[in-house]
């Protein structure tokens, strides 16, 4: 066993041959073919379509937005401030919106959550155009929604169980994600197009109606009556799941993956206002043609994991793209033409779903069941409460060295999380296929096969 464990640079390096980028092409095509097959349930079908116009609205916003903010300001620093407010109570409230998901109706935290929402893109709109926004009202708007998010992500993630039965719930897992990436790909194009023509004021506004889908997706949803069972304990029961993580060492290497590939390589499309106008000279237009090509890229990258049949090569999977994700933040830093970068934010946006995705996925079939809400839940704030941290650390630090160097550095940081994690998966791949076969996932008798092969290889 020790011989598995003892991986050296040459091994590392033996891992890395062109040919092995052959574990990105799908063995399974035709599962592109049955990835809308939870459809056919009407309760995720509505919802899926409520949330999909949704989902549109909110990138149109989230691009008005920050164009707002650098347009008010000019500084990569207070831009990385408002995006440090929106996303950062993520990482103070999941853990204890967690326990609220447990406790009450989940649909009706999503509606509240919802309509908070609503009124705050409505807010936001109104001044907008009235010409009574700044920067404070943006801080605490930014803040407040942040807030309701750290409450509507888990209720979200946690509603899917209750809209399709347990065999279509990988299916519309991998929709969801489809249906979030394609609104990445289609919301901020429309979003350029609009700021030049009618002002951000008005993208929030739409946005603000854009509400009104899910809201009524989720009135129309028929749901059998939930018996809510009350918890006590909630404290406890939190260290206990982080407990749980460190002792793991699996879950502990994805998590910690997550972490710094979210706090160096995510911050880049949060940051992409002052990167698209300060350093390529762009306009609005440019703007939601790189977020479009982000999301292009993060699109491919949900579409690929769908048609995967099995969880095994994941692993191999999460360090190509994370090292793909660095090599394009070091390429990016380097070309001052917008077409260039339009190219390169391809497989940036590819490498950022495909690592996140992917962690999701490892942690999903390795955690125990008792204790997947306590598991998810740190995935969730290393999703969403790290990118902020990184945003606006990196935007202080570009006042002093330039944000295309900052983001070169931090492509070389993903390249080497890339290879360190290289170097502890033959421990990660050991104890996880042990699991694998416990849980069904694989045959035992394959992954004894399977290690026996890697024992030989070693």
């Amino acid at each position: 066993m020790k011989r598995i464990i003892n991986v050296d640079i040459k091994e590392a390096r033996r891992r890395f041959p062109l040919k092995s980028l052959g574990v990105l092409i799908p063995k399974n095509p035709l599962a592109l073919v049955n990835i809308f097959s939870s459809l056919k349930n009407r309760n995720f079908a509505i919802y899926f379509c409520g949330m999909s116009v949704t989902l549109v609205g909110a990138w149109i916003q989230q691009v008005a937005m920050g164009w707002l903010v650098f347009n008010l300001t000019n500084s990569v620093f207070l831009l990385s401030v408002a995006v440090f407010l929106s996303q950062i109570p993520s990482l103070l409230f999941t853990p204890f919106a967690g326990v609220v998901c447990d406790r009450f109706n989940r649909r009706t935290i999503l509606m509240v959550t919802q309509t908070l929402m609503m009124l705050q893109s409505a807010v936001l709109g109104f001044l907008t155009i009235e010409g009574l926004i700044n920067m404070p009202i943006i801080f605490a708007l930014c803040f407040f929604v942040g807030t309701v998010i750290s409450f509507d992500a888990p209720a979200r993630q946690s509603f899917y169980a209750k809209l399709v039965p347990p065999k279509d719930l990988s299916n519309a897992i991998a929709l969801n994600s489809t249906a979030m990436n394609g609104s990445r790909f289609i919301g901020p194009a429309i979003g350029g197009i609009m700021i030049s023509s009618f002002g951000e004021g008005v993208c929030f506004l739409v946005n603000a109606a854009s509400y009104g889908a899910i809201l009524l997706s989720l009135a129309m949803i028929r749901l059998k009556p939930e018996n809510i069972q009350k918890h006590s304990g909630a404290i406890r029961d939190i260290v206990e799941g982080y407990s749980y993580i460190y002792s793991f060492k699996p879950i502990r290497a994805l998590i910690m993956l997550l972490m710094v590939f979210s706090f160096f390589a995510m911050p880049f499309s949060l940051l992409l206002p002052a990167f698209t106008k300060g350093t390529l000279g762009g306009g609005s237009e440019a703007l939601g043609n790189m977020m479009s090509c982000v999301g292009c890229g993060a699109l491919g990258a949900a579409l690929y994991l769908a048609a995967r049949k099995s969880v095994l090569g994941m692993g191999r999977v999460i360090v190509l793209s994370c090292m793909l994700a660095g090599i394009g933040l070091i390429l990016m830093s380097m070309v001052d033409s917008l077409k260039l970068a339009y190219v390169l934010a391809v497989p940036v946006g590819f490498g950022m779903i495909a690592v996140a995705a992917g962690c999701n996925t490892m942690l999903q079939s390795l955690v125990d069941e008792e204790k997947r809400g306590r598991v998810m839940s740190v995935f969730t704030m290393s999703f969403f409460g790290f990118p902020p941290l990184g945003s606006i650390a990196q935007g202080y630090v570009s006042h002093w060295i330039g944000l295309s160097a900052v983001t070169a550095v931090c492509g070389v940081v993903c390249v080497l999380a890339a290879v360190a994690f290289e170097l502890y998966r033959p421990i990660i791949r050991t104890q996880a296929r042990e699991i694998y076969a416990q849980k069904g996932l694989i045959i035992p008798e394959i992954a004894r096969g399977l290690q026996s092969s890697t024992i030989a290889k070693e």
